[in-house]
């Protein structure tokens, strides 16, 4: 089954109780953060603090991901060394504007993954949050084998464009971001890998919050990036199917199953020819089904 990063919550790396207790919640994926989160005095005891955090806690099969500093700050090649030895799942880029920049960072991992023997282990996310980032989004998503997903940084890029966010009573309500979410989401599909919105911040408008999940949904992103674990449930409910769409697609993976033993590449239902996109999306749906608890994987198999 696909992984589903339907929440990225971040987490401050600075912070070993939130570390410690983050995947009690149920998030997809757990984003450690050594950047934004993280004052200069206290990058170096973060990174130990998140390295030990990699090697001693179970977090069971939640992703884990870090972002890192950038390179070309004192301690962004320190972080990368630090999370491939620890064995994180993914290094989360932040301000990523150029394909080079991503290919810097896999030169560092690879550095390290050679000399532990696990080449190819570590993957690869790119936080878009300028507009240089945003005109780049296809040539990012595709400069690493290692790239699984590119992600929306929200407010680093308005600040960028010279404007801010638009608040929930507004008429314009996220229209500031609509072009960069759906190049985002354009240049994911494109790449193949995941596409995660940004980040809301006001966690005392939750109603908002289930608004811009909705149209984040509707835009085609595979998820949200959050920073309470009370918005996971709010996510995971607008991200899970309707009941109509959960029969759909049973039918179309028991026409699957009946054509793959009769030795048939002809796929039907309803007396309709099913093609891959279909199919694709049927897919989705049932690994949505299943992680939302609707239904159960072996009543699949």
């Amino acid at each position: 089954m696909q992984r589903l990063r339907r929440t990225m919550m971040f987490v401050p790396g600075n912070n070993p109780g939130m570390m410690q207790d983050a995947f009690i919640y149920g998030p997809d994926s757990i984003m450690l953060d050594l950047e934004d989160s993280v004052t200069m005095a206290e990058k170096d005891a973060a990174r130990l603090l998140v390295y030990n955090a990699l090697k001693t806690i179970d977090y069971g099969t939640t992703e884990m991901v870090v972002r890192i500093n950038p390179l070309n700050t004192p301690y962004g090649k320190k972080d990368v060394e630090a999370m491939v030895k620890a064995g994180v799942h993914v290094i989360r880029m932040p301000k990523t504007e150029t394909a080079d920049e991503v290919r810097e960072v896999e030169e560092e991992i690879l550095k390290w993954e050679e000399e532990l023997g696990c080449v190819g282990r570590t993957k690869i996310m790119a936080a878009i949050e300028s507009a240089l980032g945003i005109v780049n989004a296809y040539p990012i998503a595709i400069a690493s084998k290692r790239m699984m997903g590119i992600a929306l940084g929200a407010e680093d890029y308005c600040a960028n464009l010279k404007t801010q966010r638009t608040q929930g009573d507004n008429p314009n309500f996220g229209l500031e971001l609509l072009l960069a979410r759906q190049t985002i989401v354009v240049a994911a599909r494109a790449a193949g890998i995941d596409a995660l919105d940004t980040v809301y911040s006001n966690l005392d408008d939750m109603d908002t919050f289930r608004r811009e999940v909705e149209l984040i949904k509707t835009l085609g992103f595979d998820g949200k990036s959050i920073i309470n674990p009370r918005q996971i449930e709010i996510v995971n409910e607008v991200f899970a199917p309707k009941q109509k769409d959960i029969e759909k697609a049973l039918k179309i993976i028991a026409a699957i199953k009946e054509a793959e033993q009769k030795g048939s590449g002809v796929i039907a239902v309803n007396g309709k020819m099913v093609d891959r996109p279909v199919v694709i999306r049927a897919e989705r749906t049932i690994n949505l089904a299943i992680a939302a608890g609707v239904i159960k994987k072996e009543d699949i198999e």
